[in-house]
């Protein structure tokens, strides 16, 4: 199951940049871990983009993780994610979170399960 926030201009003339994104993962599933990918394409012209970061982990059963992205400087970006589990479907819940330079939420940056927009796959890597 693959998912993105689409993509997303972070500039001052529109509201609070961003200097940091957090994707927080919770697997709801008791026995079984999930892996998560996740991809951040970013844009310092809004013309070009480039991946910023690809990262793929591993979340226990029942339990929590917090990762973060430094993108500042980036004028857009789009944040991919994709949830895998060796047997049957994810039992997993994403967000994702702008955060400023004071570590304070970016209330138009706030990304929950529901607002992800569901993609048949993770785009390409661009180097």
């Amino acid at each position: 199951m693959a998912y993105s926030t689409g993509v997303v201009t972070n500039t001052r003339a529109s509201g609070t940049a961003a200097t940091n994104i957090v994707v927080n993962t919770r697997n709801l599933d008791t026995d079984d871990s999930v892996w998560i990918t996740v991809q951040v394409f970013a844009s310092v012209d809004s013309s070009d983009f480039y991946t910023a970061y690809y990262s793929m982990y591993e979340v226990l059963e029942d339990s929590y993780d917090v990762r973060e992205f430094y993108i500042a400087g980036n004028v857009t970006y789009e944040v991919q994610l994709s949830v895998t589990v060796e047997a049957g479907v994810p039992n997993a819940l994403m967000s994702v979170t702008g955060l400023d330079e004071y570590g304070n939420l970016v209330e138009d940056q706030r990304y929950t399960q529901a607002d992800l927009a569901f993609i048949t796959s993770l785009s390409p890597i661009k180097l």
